[in-house]
């Protein structure tokens, strides 16, 4: 259970909630607003009914969100959070993606290859230890001062115990710090998956739109010892009845990112930099991935996870980016950020302290505009392929390894070993020309946009072309083999400088350079932004008190809101989809093609079942696969996405037209009992 709070964190004044629209709200569990629920909807969640649906949820270390929905580890989340697992688990003979899967017997349950789930059980404020530790500091002194006792906290919390994850998050953009506390579970197995025709039925056609037709579905299982885990305490029971139309319903996920609290400088750089470069690049690797596909089934099968993620966030980042491009978003913020701005001149005490704070990060955002090119590339987009992250992580904790842990890179603390080593020794198979294909694309763009002079692209490419690079070093490594990425990760650094693999000697070479871009981007952008972001948040503090929840962060919110329709060019939209219409859209051709299980079940299904519906809850990326639950905490829903109008909830909620879209729970029951015939875990489900 949550056992303290920060000051910033626990004052809930009555002006925070004026100040936030109805159902507005990311709200973290030991900070829910049940006053405010209670207002609007005559229900009050008490703190036993808050802890159950806490430690219930979980997160996919990947990024995504889940439930336990049995008393034996049963986990439910969303068909495109688990398709990685799915797609690993396929072959040229078998594919999952396409047939779908279900384990009728306990022990045709498969492990996927690297699925963490966490569960969150305890939150701590440590806002006093990183100040103190950090007080003082500029530039590198306070990078590592940070680093280095946030590895220190982390370290304490989990005790070396590999079951446990700790996390330091830095809430209101540094205005607090939080530890986050977790269970870790890594025996994670593929329960159910239906087709991707109906899991994701219109395809990119119909992503972040409504009307849908989903069935966005798939059960996993934990076990623990080799034996499904006893989640008797904490899970959540299916609802007898599906939600209507103005019923209250919450949601409890893990949102990855939001940009409300930043500043108008902020927004501008993402609008103008970060977001339109990297639509640029999406849309290019789009079209490789295309073509790839088109050349045969089995190209089309290897790719099938990549493109489908890729066109995902490709149409995600173009509705973001619209939303930025209309003027109303930055122009609110900029009025918003006068108003503050005046509020603190107009008193010497706080101007003396605050009144530079939006000049710097004005000025360190013009900084970051220059160097994103080289910071982006060389953090990843440059060197697109699995291999070549395998190198780089070998290649790290091997040098990181004999240092202090509070030395190290966040990512290769002890406390950060357990997820690193799991990826590392993935069984997940690894497929040499798709690889190819993306590095030499990767390459291509490093290229381009650093230029072919540039001493760091002479380093990597040296006399051959992207193309012949990437055949050298996908045809020469090893590293596909577990084995061989074991023998490194245990052999440590000796190992690493004795390796001839092209692609170890390839990082071995160009890492000092990666790291210079890091510490270069750290120091000078990163860390006084982190400071000023921070003296922002304290201001507001000052002024306004809590005035709202903290930006997402990845970490478990829960939010509130209703079964609503909306208006879409003038016209009202219906909250709720039914079975019927989800036959009068299939066309029989992709992606409106409906599998042969639906065609031969349509007599047998009830055609006005609610598929998918619409609420007001608050939500962004990352919480796909969150529980819908009602007032009695029961799952009603499995959200899965955010409507076109929801893509601009990155930087604000408009309660009249954000919405978050859900799978209906009566539309669940009846695919796994019509045409999936799940008899195993529909009786599970019931218990």
């Amino acid at each position: 259970m949550p056992t303290s709070r920060s000051i910033a964190t626990t004052i809930i004044l009555a002006a925070s909630l004026l100040s936030a629209h109805a159902d507005e709200g990311m709200w973290t569990f030991d900070n829910f607003p049940a006053e405010a629920v209670e207002k609007a909807y005559g229900f009050r969640p008490d703190q036993r009914w808050l802890d159950h649906l806490r430690l219930s949820s979980l997160r996919i270390a990947e990024g995504c969100s889940a439930a336990f929905v049995s008393p034996r580890g049963l986990v439910q989340t969303n068909h495109h959070c688990a398709r990685a697992c799915i797609q690993q688990l396929s072959t040229s003979a078998k594919n999952l993606i396409a047939d779908g899967f279900y384990a009728r017997e306990a022990s045709d349950e498969v492990r996927c290859p690297d699925i963490e789930l966490n569960q969150l059980i305890d939150i701590r404020d440590v806002t006093d230890r990183i100040s103190k530790a950090t007080a003082g500091k500029d530039g590198e002194a306070f990078s590592k001062a940070l680093n280095a006792e946030r590895a220190v906290i982390a370290r304490e919390c989990s005790g070396n115990d590999d079951n446990v994850r700790c996390d330091v998050v830095a809430l209101y953009n540094g205005g607090t710090y939080n530890l986050y506390k977790y269970r870790r579970y890594q025996d994670v197995r593929l329960v159910f998956a239906p087709e991707q025709a109906i899991a994701s039925f219109g395809g990119d056609p119909d992503n972040f739109e409504f009307p849908r037709y989903y069935l966005d579905l798939a059960f996993l299982r934990v076990y623990r010892g080799g034996n499904p885990l006893d989640s008797s305490a904490n899970y959540l029971r299916y609802a007898a009845a599906d939600a209507k139309v103005g019923d209250l319903t919450f949601s409890s996920g893990h949102p990855w990112a939001s940009n409300r609290l930043e500043t108008v400088a902020d927004l501008e750089v993402q609008r103008d930099v970060s977001m339109a470069r990297l639509i640029f690049f999406q849309a290019e690797l789009r079209g490789v991935l295309t073509e790839f596909s088109a050349r045969g089934v089995e190209e089309a099968r290897i790719a099938a996870d990549s493109l489908d993620e890729l066109e995902n966030y490709l149409k995600g980042n173009k509705g973001r980016f619209s939303a930025l491009a209309d003027t109303s978003i930055i122009r609110d913020r900029a009025a918003a950020e006068l108003a503050l701005r005046a509020k603190i001149d107009a008193d010497p005490a706080l101007r003396a302290q605050y009144g530079e704070v939006w000049d710097n990060i004005r000025r360190l955002r013009e900084r970051f505009r220059g160097t994103w090119n080289r910071a982006a590339y060389a953090a990843g987009l440059g060197f697109k392929s699995e291999l070549f992250g395998f190198a780089k992580t070998l290649v790290r904790y091997a040098a990181e390894a004999s240092k202090p842990d509070e030395a190290r890179l966040r990512d290769y603390t002890e406390a950060a070993f357990p997820s690193l080593r799991q990826s590392l020794l993935s069984t997940a198979p690894v497929y040499p020309q798709l690889e190819k294909l993306t590095l030499s694309f990767a390459l291509t763009k490093l290229r381009e946009v650093l230029g072919p002079d540039d001493p760091f692209v002479r380093k990597v490419l040296g006399r051959k072309s992207p193309a012949e690079v990437a055949a050298d070093l996908i045809d020469g490594t090893g590293l596909a083999s577990v084995e061989l990425r074991r023998r490194l990760l245990e052999g440590g650094q000796k190992e690493i400088e004795a390796s001839s693999d092209p692609m170890i000697v390839l990082l071995r070479a160009i890492d000092p350079d990666l790291r210079a871009v890091q510490k270069d981007f750290d120091e000078n952008i990163w860390t006084p932004l982190t400071k000023n972001l921070a003296l922002l948040a304290q201001a507001k503090f000052k002024v306004y008190g809590t005035s709202t929840y903290p930006d997402a962060t990845t970490t478990l919110r829960i939010s509130y809101g209703a079964v609503a329709g909306y208006q879409k060019n003038g016209k009202p939209v219906e909250p709720m989809t039914t079975i019927d219409g989800l036959f009068g859209r299939a066309t029989g051709s992709s992606p409106f093609k409906l599998p042969a299980s639906w065609i031969a079940a349509r007599p047998l299904l009830n055609p006005q079942q609610p598929v998918n519906f619409v609420t007001t809850n608050d939500g962004v990326g990352g919480n796909s696969g969150s529980p819908v639950v009602n007032r009695s905490g029961e799952v009603v829903g499995l959200w899965f996405d955010n409507n076109w109008e929801g893509l601009g909830g990155r930087f604000g909620y408009d309660g009249s037209v954000n919405r978050s879209i859900a799978v209906n729970v009566g539309f669940i029951r009846e695919a796994l009992t019509k045409v999936y015939r799940a008899e195993r875990l529909v009786r599970e489900l019931a218990n």
